[in-house]
């Protein structure tokens, strides 16, 4: 099946800057991207609808987390119902950041991943091993048990507004890239194992992206692997050869 190429761009805590956000957008806004290609970028909360104002329409904006409650006493938060209402399509859901130093567990990622399909919103869906668990032979494991939450609660036809990012924590940030082999590999594996837990269909069509240390040198080698559908991407978004990476299928 033929699964359209997904770039997502997570800005993390960044730019420090309301300036600094006008330059990235005038350098997306500027860029020749290519048409067959979906993007999609997560900037911080504080600049979520300022960003989506300016943003040319062809690119997608995502929230880089949510709660699972509409409403409520919950200072901090934001909810799906918001996002929805904000017209932001996308949210970005099990980031390892907020898997580690946020301490959520895969049940609270699988809770919020329920709620957020329930509004209405589509999913970005971090998952991925430590060093520690890849160098145990754990990786597959961990990988499944993470997305064993999410097919607990959810239904078949959920899947298809949910995007799968494996982002190997050992490679995030770190200038380590998972090589195309691994990346396929570990790929491959998700979709055998969403084959047997879901269905062989949501198996062969859902997106399944690379996160980790992803830059315009090693993306064109990742996006030739038969299961890698896109990329997600972290420091490179915040520089023009973001560009070069949602280009990446571009012969």
């Amino acid at each position: 099946m033929s699964r359209q190429f997904f770039v997502g761009g997570n800005f993390k805590m960044n730019p420090a800057s309301k300036q600094a956000k006008v330059a990235l957008v005038e350098t997306l806004n500027k860029a020749d991207l290519d048409p067959n290609t979906e993007v999609v970028v997560a900037p911080p909360t504080i600049y979520l609808l300022s960003l989506k104002d300016i943003l040319r329409k062809d690119v997608k904006v995502s929230a880089q987390n949510c709660y699972f409650k509409p409403s409520g006493a919950f200072t901090g938060e934001i909810s799906p119902a918001q996002l929805v209402d904000a017209e932001i399509p996308y949210v970005l859901l099990g980031h390892s950041e907020r898997r580690t130093l946020f301490h959520e567990t895969s049940e609270l990622v699988a809770t919020k991943t329920r709620a957020a399909l329930d509004a209405s919103l589509k999913v970005i869906l971090c998952i991925g091993e430590t060093l520690e668990e890849r160098e145990s032979g754990k990786t597959t494991a961990v990988c499944a048990a993470q997305l064993q939450a999410v097919v607990d609660v959810l239904k078949e036809a959920d899947w298809s507004n949910i995007v799968i990012a494996y982002e190997p924590v050992w490679a995030i940030g770190t200038g380590k890239v998972a090589t195309s082999a691994q990346a396929q590999e570990t790929q491959a594996e998700v979709r055998a194992f969403l084959k047997k837990a879901v269905s062989p269909s949501v198996a062969s069509s859902i997106r399944i992206i690379y996160g980790g240390s992803v830059t315009a040198a090693n993306c064109k080698e990742l996006a030739t692997q038969p299961d890698v559908d896109g990329f997600l991407v972290g420091g490179a978004s915040l520089k023009p050869e973001f560009v070069d990476i949602v280009n990446a299928k571009r012969a």
